[in-house]
């Protein structure tokens, strides 16, 4: 495009036209020409005043240069660059105060000093030539180019006071010897580079202090680095180091050794001996035996961190001043640690049943034993005087100490998942902040544990057999300062609430899922710092009304209740949130003005709830307003078939009320024979989740027509995705879980098949026989073959598990500029589904780190409803703990013996779907493929995962739907004559239709209006309100009749029978020219409605005033693809516009006004002309 004017710059400071002549005065071929002049930055800019406006100009750098005053001519300066090949302007101004001007500033930039630039991230392939217009620079950094280790770095020796120096994952190939010869580095990073050798010359380096030479091939190092005093921090992690290198003996300065990831088997403390490293980092090596050695030669060592290695057992003992131990991920059963200086132990996820400190640690302030074998703790942990924080959730403990209670260091304790029958019955003045003993079997808390614990902050007693609380206080003065309560899935009754009011700083209270019937108003009234409550899941009919007391309430939760009447919330300023679904509201009241804040009311799962016009309008403008859609009647229950699949979803957003997470549902996908279900997480950001369910059904439908595999099909979709995510997808990242249900291809009438594949920390399991069945992996460096494929391609792992300390998942969607450590490419399972499976569950990361599988299986196999389902599970997550967003989707299975055979009378086959060929058939019923990074992958998308796409790219690709519910692809007759029929293949009676929604809806805060935020035209196929985004499509069935009267006249396609207003592509290119198939359109669909009322964006429904024009809503319309799904490609295709020919416009205007005078409202009928022209 046309390059900005440098004159609007921010950093001009002068500018003017002048007469400039360039070179020497001497010379008379140089002659003066009135020049554009810009003093911009660091640099002065002339150009011609003709080229100025197009970009043709010359630079010259003045930092380093000269500004002169030339003599022999009035009011002129002389500016010249630096260096060998330096440039000089002369400057005519035109009075003498802008020559001042020009003078005073030219100068402060000529005398300026440029001590450190970063061209980090730049692409290099040369180091540029302005580079070395300033000598000065003390700081260079060049990581993440594409440099190689050739005669061009011998540049840097010009740099003489150069002392940082970052070289990190270029490609030298080999060390760059140019920077031996820099004597005043003291700092020098040259990690994956995939060298395989230090050169000798590098003991000349002598004021080294920092050496990173982690991520290549190193396997030795030469004997002159010991030469190399002042070296205090040397890495070495990620080489093919499989012992300590002998040299670092001579390294006395050295405090750091960190040679994590590298092949050590044995550590054999001996080679310490005359080490005087402090910290030793030998992470992520192959050590199964530590050789030990005299504890008096290993004083130095303060550190050692041993984590994810292979020990069975660990004596570190034999360190006398350590401080700080860490050997998480081990298989270690026995441990024993000095204690004289002990100040950390982390020791997490081994099998630990013994640990052994003597002496006591008196200075242990932290200690994590969780996910561990420990059936009692040690009895010198009540001795540690400095304890602040104890963890040992997730082990076998039947009993904690009373002294432990009795503490005056201890802050925190964790001792959730534990099998905890009773704490001590009294406790005497802790000082506990935080008491996690959620998920235990505790009948009751100590009875004094709130009236003597005056700083006690937060306290988790959820998912326990609690059936009443201990009192808050003795009188009508309490010192609590209790701020959050959780008390979800326990026995709790109404007896409970009255010992709640003497809390009167509580500011969360969870008691979800427990037996309360009511919830006495005058209590509520003394609970005024409330601001999230969640009661969801009881037997409560009302919700009190002083809950208007509690003023800064932002987030009400009650769900699955029988809740008649609705709250008065709406007049709480701070109300962000408000969950009412599943209950038995028939009306609401409302203010005239919401509250500012509101973000979320859900109010789904209330049959009898009845809006009128302006309630519905006034809902309208809340960004996420999620609400019933009208009832209606479906064939498949009149002919006595019960769906095959049914599901629920929700989606919670974070305490930073943030929505990262999103879902995808489409019950009807590519016809009624298929399914789709997604979930989708962006941890931190709502930009990757929103384009994945935006955009991933639609390249899935591709994908099935193009590969014959399971296999192949779910990975390319995954793949074709990772490029479709754009710019989006560069530095952004988030997992991914889809799970597809269809009819087992080699037997299109067999039984169904379930494929499901993921990426990240989304998962799926499936409940069969009760029990639950993993259909996802998670990728991680825990993975051995995940973990050699990631050092293949020199990835480094940080101390939290991430690569290259950005995710800690080796398989995820974005993050584009990781790869190829970091790939797109999905695992994906196959399952034949039995009449033993139950229902499947799609949950994000925050779910799953909640709640466990069979805890989640259990929660909701004896739940009916999907969307009850779905909303148990967020709200137990939440009440366990989990702060982060939240998403679930449940799907019901009811797979039966005969779905398996098609019973129909005369039934059509389907016709197979283009591109598809025979599948092998396959003997066993589940098929497990563990993909990996090898795979074959079309050169369609394995070429283009880490490709750029531009803004516009990008934003086109958004415009695909969520959703897409398509009709079966079956003739009117075919449906009419369909009598005996199995649940894929209903009757349709006479006078029905069938109304299947798609509940693929999102919110985000990418939009206010739904617009792309490039182009600001709305998105194909998404409707939006405020910033609430839904995507939604109806699919409806003819009657009977419809069958007879078309007999005569040609038969419309289905893609064109959608509402009676989809106007088909084909249709629209050839003219219109079906005049009678319109005709049976508009008889299908003007008298077989039912309801008074318009399908509203949100699901909701409200009469209409006036009717659509139908030319308006089919150019508005989507585009449809031959394909059978919506989709927007990366660039406009002419083919998906709708275009209607000059010489064809007054015939289709003429067909559009005959087919509006066939939709006239006829005498005797309440309903609109236009109640089923929807959008879609």
């Amino acid at each position: 495009g046309k390059p900005q004017s440098i004159e609007s710059s921010e950093r001009v400071q002068l500018s003017g036209t002048y007469n400039v002549r360039k070179g020497k005065l001497q010379l008379p071929v140089n002659r003066w020409t009135r020049r554009q002049v810009i003093l911009c930055g660091t640099c002065l800019i002339v150009s011609s005043v003709k080229e100025s406006q197009i970009g043709k100009m010359h630079i010259l750098p003045l930092i380093g240069g000269k500004v002169e005053e030339v003599k022999k001519h009035n009011h002129c300066l002389a500016f010249s660059s630096a260096g060998p090949q330096s440039q000089t302007y002369y400057v005519s101004f035109d009075s003498f105060t802008e020559h001042l001007r020009w003078h005073r500033h030219a100068a402060k930039m000529v005398s300026q000093r440029i001590n450190s630039v970063d061209l980090s991230c730049c692409s290099l392939e040369l180091l540029p030539p302005n580079l070395f217009y300033s000598h000065d620079l003390t700081h260079l950094n060049l990581k993440h180019n594409f440099l190689p280790a050739d005669h061009h770095l011998q540049q840097l020796q010009r740099f003489s006071r150069l002392r940082s120096l970052n070289l990190s994952n270029n490609h030298l190939g080999q060390f760059p010897l140019a920077i031996c010869d820099i004597p005043t580095l003291t700092e020098v990073n040259l990690s994956c580079n995939y060298m395989d050798s230090v050169p000798s010359s590098v003991g000349a380096m002598s004021n080294l202090q920092t050496f990173l030479l982690d991520g290549n091939s190193l396997s030795e190092l030469p004997c002159e680095l010991g030469s190399l005093q002042r070296l205090s921090y040397l890495g070495l992690s990620f080489n093919q180091f499989s012992h300590v290198p002998q040299v670092l003996e001579r390294l006395a300065s050295m405090e750091k050794l960190c040679m994590a990831g590298n092949n050590q088997e044995m550590l054999t403390l001996q080679n310490f001996r005359l080490l005087h490293v402090k910290h030793i980092d030998l992470r992520l090596n192959k050590i199964s035996v530590m050789v030990p050695d005299e504890p008096d030669l290993l004083r130095h060592v303060t550190q050692l961190d041993l984590r994810d290695n292979r020990l069975t057992e660990l004596d570190a003992s034999i360190f006398p001043r350590l401080e700080v131990l860490h050997c998480e991920r081990n298989h270690i059963t026995c441990l024993k640690v000095k204690g004289s200086l002990l100040k950390g132990i982390y020791a997490s996820n081994n099998e630990l049943r013994q640990l052994d400190v003597s002496p006591v640690p008196s200075n242990l302030t932290y200690m994590d034993i969780s996910k561990n074998h420990m059936e009692s703790l040690p009895d010198w942990l009540c001795e540690a005087k400095k304890l602040e924080v104890l963890d040992v959730s997730h082990n076998l403990i039947t009993e904690l100490p009373a002294r432990l209670f009795c503490s005056n260091s201890l802050r925190k304790l964790s001792a959730g998942h534990n099998q905890l029958q009773k704490l001590p019955e009294r406790v005497e003045r802790p000082l506990l902040e935080v008491l996690d003993v959620q998920h235990n079997q505790l009948v009751e808390l100590p009875c004094n544990l709130f009236l003597k614990s005056n700083s006690l902050r937060c306290v988790n007693a959820s998912a326990n057999k609690l059936e009443h609380l201990p009192p808050s206080s003795l009188s009508e003065e309490s010192h609590s300062i209790l701020q959050e309560l959780y008390l979800t899935n326990n026995w709790l009754t109404d007896k409970c609430v009255p010992m709640l009011t003497g809390h009167t700083h509580l500011r969360v209270l969870h008691m979800a899922y427990n037996h309360l019937q009511t919830f006495p108003a005058s209590k509520m009234a003394k609970l005024e710092e409330l601001e999230e409550v969640d009661l969801s899941g009881n037997m409560l009919k009302t919700v009190p009304t002083t809950i208007m007391n509690c003023r800064r309430m932002h987030t009400l939760i009650a769900h699955s209740n029988s809740i008649e009447v609705f709250p008065e919330v709406m007049q709480l300023m701070e109300m962000k949130c408000v969950d009412l679904s599943c209950n038995e509201l028939s009306e609401i009241t409302l203010p005239e003005n919401l509250p500012p804040k509101l973000q979320e009311l859900d109010l789904t799962g209330n049959p009898r709830l009845n809006l009128d016009h302006k309630t519905l309008e006034q809902l309208n403008n809340i960004r996420c307003f999620h609400i019933d859609p009208p009832p209606t009647f479906s064939s498949n229950e009149a002919s006595g078939g019960p769906a095959v699949w049914s599901h629920g979803y929700t989606e919670a957003s974070g305490v930073k009320n943030k929505l990262c997470v999103a879902a995808l549902s489409v019950n009807s996908f590519c016809g009624s024979r298929e399914a789709l279900y997604g979930v989708f997480d962006g941890d931190r950001n709502v930009e990757v989740p929103y384009l994945l369910q935006c955009t991933m059904n639609d390249v899935l439908a591709e994908e099935i027509h193009k590969t014959k595999s399971e296999e192949d099909y779910m990975t390319n979709t995954f793949l074709v995705m990772q490029r479709k995510l754009g710019t989006a997808g560069q530095k952004l990242g988030g997992s991914a879980a889809l799970c597809h249900i269809r009819h087992d291809p080699t037997d299109p009438s067999g039984c169904f098949v379930l494929t499901a594949a993921n990426v990240g920390k989304c998962q799926a399991i499936l409940c069969r026989d009760g029990k639950p069945m993993s259909l996802s992996l998670l990728h991680n460096v825990g993975l051995e073959e995940e973990y050699r494929r990631i050092r293949q391609h020199r990835a480094i792992v940080t101390e939290d598990n991430k690569v290259n300390g950005v995710t800690d998942s080796t398989r995820i969607m974005g993050y584009s500029f990781l790869y190829p450590s970091v790939i797109p490419c999905p695992y994906v399972q196959t399952v034949t589904l039995t009449p033993q499976d139950e229902f499947f569950i799609l949950g994000s990361r925050g779910l799953w780190d909640a709640v466990s599988p069979t805890e989640a299986v259990e929660a909701v196999r004896n739940v009916p409803d999907g969307l009850a389902a779905a909303k148990k599970l967020c709200t137990l997550a939440q009440g366990y703990g989990c702060t982060d967003s939240l998403s679930a989707v449940v799907v019901q299975l009811s797979v039966s013996e005969d779905c398996c055979s098609c019973c129909c009378s005369d039934p059509p086959q389907p016709p197979p779907s283009p591109g598809l060929g025979a599948y092998p058939s396959s003997s066993s019923a589940i098929k497990d493929r563990p993909s990996d990074g090898s795979l074959p992958v079309p050169p369609s998308s394995c070429s283009e995962i880490s490709s750029e796409i531009s803004t516009s790219e990008m934003s086109s690709e958004v415009g695909s739907t969520a959703s897409s519910d398509e009709p079966p692809q079956s003739s009117c007759s075919e449906l009419a004559s369909a009598r005996n029929c199995c649940a894929l293949h209903p009757a349709c009676l006479a006078g029905s239709f069938q109304r299947q929604l798609s509940s693929a809806t999102f919110s985000s805060a990418l939009s206010d209006n739904g617009l792309d935020s490039e182009d600001e035209e709305p998105i194909a196929g998404v409707f939006s309100n405020g910033s609430r985004v839904e995507v939604e499509a109806d699919v409806h069935c003819l009657k009977a009749e419809l069958s007879q009267l078309s007999s005569s006249q040609s038969l419309v396609p289905a893609s064109s029978i959608q509402d009676g207003v989809d106007l088909n592509l084909a249709e629209a290119e050839n003219g219109l020219e079906r005049d009678e198939s319109w005709q049976g359109v508009g008889a299908g669909a003007g008298d077989g409605g039912k309801f008074p009322g318009k399908r509203r964006v949100n699901g909701s429904v409200a009469r209409q005033e006036k009717s659509h024009n139908l030319i308006e809503v089919a150019a508005d319309a989507p585009s449809k693809k031959s394909g059978g799904y919506f989709t927007a490609p990366a660039q406009p295709d002419p083919d998906d516009q709708f275009i209607i020919p000059p010489e064809l416009e007054e015939e289709v205007k003429e067909i559009m006004k005959q087919h509006q005078q066939k939709q006239q409202k006829p005498a005797g009928t309440d309903q609109p002309t236009d109640y089923y022209d929807t959008p879609l």
